[in-house]
């Protein structure tokens, strides 16, 4: 039967699948197609959205766009960068804008108007409300026909509407959580479009059960399927890597669900990066879920080897993935497995293949282990299954709880294949070649941050503002940025807190107004030196090696401790302890950056508003470490920060 659909055409966005699954979540079935497609291909579709992403409209190598898509008479949506194309298709301007606005921001009335125009896209929304804005350029002269129907305070032109034409756009992501009432704008767009509700997760269910079983008995796939099995009527086995996280626990269960355990085999491989006793927890949980289909193989010190001396996030990745794979033929070998007769799984998700630059149309932000070279040669062979490939992290926590695992299993903290290595940042030293640059770049950070005044923004005074010397990544507009994150430095911070809303509103003034930053800190506590003054960091040429993942798995289970002692544990997506290459002792200490982020689909997110009793007692704790000289805590939405730091 087919389904009347609502069409969302991938710029490249790292929110265009979200669009659809927000769509399908609310019950209304959703397809992605290219910009470039035919008009054939919008066939039984009742509207369109056209998604952000990383480009500009006014750029020479922009993605392929079927214009003639526009003279579709139904319903077009456009956000972010679909907004802007919009814009110029029907004769407006856009240019760079003065001030990029990313994170939150307040959606009202018209510029120099009291209230906005009745619109059909806003029907049942207050303005203001909070949307989610992630855009370095806008609208800047109104196409004809269209008229404004909502600004924020660095952008006149956020929303528009030609009603005669049903074409609307906005430039913030309704998308997201982050944008409360977003759901209620897509619902409203679903009504413009009429609609009616035609998908569930019970249907997704059946699909993915339908996809695996399909790749494992060799039966053929559409031309356009580039994740299906080789389609050549063999029926196969399938081996699991099994990191012990969310996803690939989901992927475990559902392929012991579709084809039984004797045709499939779990490997957990402990390669050294995972938190405190974390492997003996996973083997004792999949055991009391009743799987006895899987094998635990120790290869901390192959991977250990892999990364050493690496201090490029993006090759230490790709060792990491690579030696999954040269762990997993090894493993293959020495139990006599047949790998004629064996598939390959991974617990992939959507936004794995987004940042690692797996549509047309996508930048690279980081390279996952589950994207490598030796993985992509196996999927272009038909040799992968990724039964979870469409979905995000919350859908794969429904088809979980559907499919009857246990909230322990369900609901733990993501924890990438990589494990804690992307948390520990390896760095050659101050000396070393290239550090000429660094340190320019750095104090040229430096100099920037001296001149921005937050004094304004905390009734007891602004902050001190400086830099740590060390890079982390961020995701702005779409485009991954490696950049010196600022430090937010307050006198008695814990006694005279300044306020988790304070600290978020100057943490987004920071990132959006200070080019070189893409990440703020704030400072939590530095030891006292000898003279009673707080020790001054130094970069240290220190590396991903056994004792420091030992510091950083001790600092990382007192915080997850306290956090499911108070009840929190739930209520943080994950919490990453970051261990940073800069210490006052050159003897084995370290500084520590807490993590811990609030968010349902991993696109987006915002730093916890911690209790500041738990946090309290997680500094004390961790300052009993003995090793630690300063801690550090995250205050930069996703974003412009990504949850990692590598």
């Amino acid at each position: 039967m087919e389904h009347h659909k609502i069409i969302v055409l991938d710029f490249g966005s790292q929110y265009a699948h979200l669009i659809a699954k927000r769509f399908r979540l609310l019950g209304y079935y959703s397809e992605i197609a290219m910009p470039s497609s035919p008009l054939s291909a919008f066939e039984g579709a009742k509207g369109i959205v056209l998604s952000g992403g990383p480009s500009s409209v006014y750029e020479k190598d922009l993605p392929q766009f079927n214009e003639e898509i526009l003279s579709l008479p139904v319903p077009i949506l456009g956000l972010c960068y679909g907004h802007q194309l919009m814009a110029q298709s029907y004769g407006g301007t856009v240019r760079k804008a003065a001030v990029g606005e990313f994170g939150i921001a307040s959606l009202g009335a018209p510029a120099d108007s009291d209230k906005a125009p009745p619109c059909p896209l806003l029907e049942g929304i207050a303005l203001p409300t909070q949307v989610w804005m992630s855009h370095q350029d806008e609208v800047t002269d109104l196409p004809e026909g269209f008229e404004v129907v909502g600004s924020t305070r660095d952008c006149r032109f956020a929303a528009l509407q030609n009603a005669e034409l049903k074409r609307w756009s906005l430039q913030c992501h309704v998308e997201v959580k982050d944008t409360p009432e977003g759901d209620k704008i897509l619902g409203n767009f679903a009504k413009i479009c009429g609609m009616e509700k035609n998908w569930s997760q019970d249907r997704v269910l059946d699909l993915i059960l339908e996809h695996i079983r399909d790749s494992a008995d060799g039966k053929p796939h559409s031309p356009g399927d580039t994740h299906a099995g080789p389609g050549d009527g063999k029926s196969r086995k399938v081996l699991l890597f099994l990191s012990g996280g969310v996803d690939s626990t989901v992927a475990f269960a559902l392929l012991n669900r579709a084809l039984g355990q004797d045709r499939v085999l779990g490997l957990h491989i402990d390669n050294g990066f995972m938190r405190k006793q974390e492997s003996a927890i996973i083997a004792e949980r999949y055991r009391d879920a009743g799987f006895t289909n899987f094998i635990v193989e120790d290869a901390s010190e192959t991977f250990l080897k892999a990364v050493y001396h690496e201090a490029d996030p993006q090759k230490k990745r790709k060792a990491i993935g690579e030696t999954f794979i040269t762990v997993r033929d090894a493993v293959v070998k020495r139990i006599g497995l047949d790998e004629s007769e064996w598939l390959l799984a991974q617990g992939t998700l959507y936004p794995d293949i987004i940042e690692s630059g797996g549509t047309s149309n996508s930048h690279v932000i980081k390279t996952h282990h589950n994207r490598v070279e030796g993985i992509q040669a196996l999927i272009e062979k038909g040799l992968i299954v990724e039964p979870l490939k469409d979905l995000y992290k919350d859908e794969v926590r429904i088809i979980g709880k559907k499919i009857g695992l246990a909230d322990g299993l369900v609901y733990r903290h993501p924890f990438p294949g990589p494990g804690l290595s992307i948390n520990v940042l390896a760095s050659p030293g101050p000396d070393a070649e290239g550090a000429a640059r660094d340190r320019a770049e750095f104090d040229a950070t430096l100099a920037a941050l001296a001149r921005f005044d937050l004094s304004g923004d905390f009734p007891s005074g602004g902050p001190t503002l400086s830099a740590l010397p060390v890079r982390s990544v961020g995701v702005q507009g779409d485009f991954r940025t490696y950049r010196f994150p600022a430090v937010l430095s307050f006198p008695s911070v814990m006694e005279r807190f300044p306020g988790w809303d304070a600290l978020e509103a100057a943490s987004s003034r920071v990132t959006n107004q200070v080019k070189e930053v893409n990440r703020t800190v704030l400072e939590l506590w530095r030891r006292t030196g000898k003279d009673g003054d707080p020790v001054d960091l130094t970069l240290r040429e220190l590396w991903c090696d056994r004792p420091r993942l030992d510091q950083t798995r001790e600092a990382d289970a007192i915080v997850l401790d306290e956090l499911k002692m108070a009840g929190l544990y739930r209520s943080i997506f994950q919490h990453l302890t970051i261990n940073i290459p800069c210490s006052a002792d050159e003897t084995g200490h370290c500084a520590i950056v807490l993590r811990p982020v609030v968010s349902e689909d991993v696109m987006t997110a915002r730093f916890a508003h911690l209790d500041l009793a738990v946090l309290g007692r997680i500094l004390e704790r961790i300052k009993a470490l003995g090793f630690v000289d300063a801690v550090f805590y995250d205050v930069t939405n996703k974003p412009p920060a990504t949850f990692g730091w590598e």
